[in-house]
């Protein structure tokens, strides 16, 4: 075997990736009904974890005790934030079963983890009916959806970054995202029809809510029993050798160090400081205006769910139009714009609500900072690729995870004194630091980029 031949398929030891042949560029049929199947599927997990998320205006008024202003944003932070207390655990947990077991087993597990927790929300008294327990109760079935939903983007956008090349693979992996928005998008628009009636504490509406998603779950579980996914999800061993056996190239030509490889430690912190990024903007977009919403100008919690559902119709646009300008502009280029354009609307922000305080003004501010989010889209598939791929689901769900509990406890919490001290302007005592950190690690991964490319 010559060296040159090698070097050209597997790269594992300087750039830790598997390249693709040429030929496989073009989606099998088995591949379409795949990526289907986790795009489906990617839907119907968003739209159960989002539907609490944008119903906490309403819902935490019904499962938590009545409060002042200022206990009450610490209660609906306690309550956001109880999504993601279980993460890091879940990661792990479904990371060792994605990477050693196979990934159909995760995705249907979680799915159906979502249908229980949807049900016993939907059918769990209220706080006026037995206390205390109720917050409990509510607590826990947010903790184990934000574990079941740990692995499930994940799996999705790892399988299609080692099945595509660029730059169709950033738009196929940026599709997983477009469905988690739309999962967003139907939650808000549910929540909205069930939330509309206005008569919170006497009405079970939004029970129904809940239930549709307990039934969308069970729905989506059994669609993905029909995933076909052994090759694909299973045995990464046996994989490579399939791939490496295509260019005549003996397994024992790959030193077993590089199978059980860890990452470096410098890209896996840029990974996770990156991963920091979305939370904040996630949490000033939805929560922090609706809060503003609320207190400011007397919305009702249905009136913050309508408003927020067309910020949601926004934000899926935005990353339709991210999906399509992948297959034109490098990733980096975008991801460098949407930071710019995000931070310029936000330095503008208190300017205008000192001077112009009206809820069409924090719309318009939700929508652009929906827009030009700053985060890890499109450019998930380079990140990936420098995780070794026998590890790559388990790092990369952990770290994600552990970033996104630490952030939004940081951002939840953070903002409510802050925002108490400095008002507007103590946003940037969060997004600042967070904003330098992107900007480093993104630096970091375009070193990776640029000495790839020179090695190639």
């Amino acid at each position: 075997m010559k060296r040159n031949s090698f070097k050209n398929v597997v790269l594992i030891s300087e750039i830790k990736f598997i390249t693709v042949k040429p030929s496989s560029i073009k989606l099998t049929a088995h591949q379409r009904k795949t990526v289907s199947l986790l795009s489906v599927g990617t839907f119907l997990e968003y739209f159960d974890l989002m539907l609490y998320v944008h119903m906490a205006f309403l819902l935490n008024e019904l499962f938590f005790p009545k409060v002042d202003p200022f206990t009450a944003s610490l209660l609906s932070a306690f309550s956001f934030c109880s999504t993601y207390l279980l993460r890091p655990f879940g990661a792990l947990i479904f990371g060792y079963i994605g990477d050693y077991m196979g990934r159909k087993a995760v995705v249907i597990m979680t799915t159906f983890l979502m249908a229980i927790s949807c049900t016993i929300i939907a059918a769990s008294p209220t706080y006026a009916q037995i206390g205390i327990t109720a917050s409990w109760i509510i607590t826990i079935c947010r903790a184990v959806q934000g574990m079941a939903a740990t692995a499930e983007a994940r799996g999705a956008e790892i399988y299609l970054t080692e099945s595509s090349k660029p730059p169709l693979q950033y738009c196929l992996v940026t599709l997983i995202t477009v469905f988690s928005a739309l999962g967003t998008t139907a939650a808000l628009g549910v929540a909205s029809i069930f939330t509309s009636n206005n008569v919170y504490n006497n009405s079970s509406s939004w029970r129904i809510a809940f239930l549709v998603g307990a039934v969308v779950a069970l729905v989506g579980t059994a669609g993905r029993t029909s995933l076909r996914e052994a090759d694909e999800f299973t045995n990464k061993k046996k994989k490579l050798k399939n791939r490496l056996a295509e260019n005549n190239i003996e397994i024992s030509d790959i030193n077993e160090k590089y199978i059980n490889e860890k990452p470096n430690p410098l890209t896996s912190i840029c990974y996770f400081v990156i991963q920091c990024a979305r939370p904040p903007c996630f949490y000033f977009i939805y929560i922090y205006c609706g809060d503003l919403l609320k207190q400011e100008f007397g919305f009702t919690s249905a009136e913050v769910i309508s408003q927020n559902f067309w910020v949601s119709i926004v934000d899926l646009l935005a990353i339709i139009g991210l999906a399509y300008l992948s297959l034109k502009m490098p990733p980096f280029k975008i991801l460098k714009a949407k930071f710019y354009f995000f931070f310029a609307a936000l330095f503008f922000f208190p300017l205008a609500l000192t001077y112009y305080k009206s809820p069409t003004c924090i719309l318009i501010f939700q929508c652009i900072a929906a827009m030009f989010v700053f985060d890890h889209v499109p450019a998930s598939p380079i990140f990936y690729k420098y995780f070794p791929i026998f590890k790559r689901f388990t790092y990369t769900s952990f770290l994600s995870a552990l970033a996104k509990l630490l952030t939004y406890f940081a951002t939840s919490f953070g903002l409510v004194y802050t925002t108490s001290f400095f008002g507007y302007w103590g946003l940037f005592c969060i997004f600042i630091p967070v904003g330098i950190g992107f900007i480093i690690s993104l630096s970091h991964f375009q070193k990776l980029e640029d000495q790839a490319a020179r090695n190639a």
